[in-house]
């Protein structure tokens, strides 16, 4: 009881901070408009013929809807804990009537406000091109994009905590969060919709998590999907959150028995 009457005070005090520091939060915003960068580029190829089942039109709406899925459900949770645990500021938070995970979602979940903010500018481009007429509009595809976009917040956010807890064995793990970065980019359908990729690649992606990161939401919202095939992809997507947050806890668990062996 006491862990939940304190999220509305983190949710307040997260919103508050993310106020505050308001220029920063947007510039961190800003640096994950790579898909900007990829529309620019294949837009140009399918300009002269289409590529794969992607014409111009469709390339700016995957790309628009990228930049929108890609904002709202980002984490950076990974440099808090490794701050934490090389501040030492992490014994507070082991000393607190809430579990640090618990904190961390809640903290985070103060900034989604913002984040959507941000993100609506280019869901109103991407309502006013060519490319409108791919988005979905009936109820019940709606409804499981919605839900795609809490999985993904999840599954994004997860994996960050699963890498930042293994700065409890290691002196830093944002090491370890580059190389899975260059992996998501490739997997997660960020930089080149996972169609178009080779069929091995292809192979890989559906049998990892990325693509419900990203790919999943996007391509249900711009119509790629039938509302059988995205009830499917949604119940692996949460499979794969079910999954990620045992996972991390696991992890977790172990680093801080080794934390407080250690005289933290």
């Amino acid at each position: 009881m006491s862990s939940l009457r304190a999220i509305p005070t983190i949710l307040r005090i997260s919103a508050a901070e993310t106020l505050a520091y308001r220029t920063e939060f947007v510039i961190w915003m800003l640096t994950t408009t790579m898909p900007l960068i990829m529309l620019g580029l294949w837009t140009s190829v399918a300009d002269e013929a289409p590529f794969g089942n992607f014409g111009e039109r469709e390339f700016i709406a995957y790309y628009l809807a990228a930049l929108v899925v890609r904002n709202v459900t980002g984490s950076w949770v990974v440099w808090q804990i490794n701050d934490d645990v090389r501040r030492g500021s992490l014994n507070i938070k082991l000393l607190r009537p809430i579990h640090p995970f618990l904190y961390y979602m809640t903290h985070h979940l103060g900034s989604v406000p913002l984040r959507t903010v941000v993100a609506i500018p280019f869901t109103l481009i991407l309502l006013f091109t060519s490319a409108r007429d791919l988005i979905i509009t009936d109820p019940a595809r709606l409804a499981i994009f919605v839900a795609s976009l809490a999985g993904a917040w999840m599954l994004t956010f997860y994996a960050m905590l699963l890498i930042g807890s293994l700065a409890l064995f290691v002196d830093k793990s944002v090491a370890i969060f580059d190389i899975y970065l260059g992996v998501f980019t490739i997997l997660s359908g960020y930089l080149i919709p996972l169609s178009l990729l080779p069929d091995w690649a292809q192979t890989i992606a559906d049998y990892a998590p990325f693509r419900y990161m990203l790919a999943f939401p996007v391509e249900l919202a711009i119509g790629q999907m039938s509302t059988e095939q995205a009830l499917t992809e949604l119940g692996t997507q949460w499979a794969f959150v079910a999954a990620l947050v045992v996972a991390a806890l696991l992890v977790w668990r172990s680093g801080i028995r080794r934390f407080e062996a250690y005289g933290s």
